[in-house]
């Protein structure tokens, strides 16, 4: 049986191990631990799926609880997608904060994921990179 729940932390260990075995990896900087850290301890949505204590997926996110919620991670170990639990972990933070809109940046592959879900593309998302500066 998975087992959902906020966290007001979770260690770098787990964290590493969920990105991996979820394919995100490949998308975060996995080499710089300072980094990961920092991201851990930035965050105050963290919404755990944990089977027999086991770490099977991890929802990491920013939220004011009231307006807009972030999410900044969503990772599901591979052996257990497509069993809902990356829909349960949404559910979860929306729960945290129901009035609030969740936003996303989505890889492309699991863009079918998040259209299914529910979600809209919203066509105004802007960003600026690191190292980039103000024009």
């Amino acid at each position: 049986m998975i087992s959902f729940q906020v966290e007001l932390s979770l260690g770098l260990e787990e964290f590493q191990c969920i990105l991996e075995d979820s394919g995100l990896s490949v998308r975060r900087p996995m080499e710089n631990h300072q980094l990961l850290q920092r991201m851990l301890l930035g965050s105050n949505l963290l919404i755990t799926a944990r089977s027999e204590g086991r770490l099977v997926g991890v929802l990491r996110g920013l939220s004011d609880f009231c307006y807009r919620s972030f999410i900044a991670d969503l990772a599901v170990s591979r052996s257990y997608q497509r069993k809902g639990i990356g829909r349960q972990l949404i559910q979860v933070a929306r729960n945290q904060a129901p009035e609030a809109r969740l936003f996303l940046f989505s890889a492309e592959e699991a863009a079918p994921f998040y259209e299914k879900l529910g979600f809209h593309l919203h066509e105004r998302c802007y960003q600026l990179k690191a190292g980039e500066g103000l024009l």
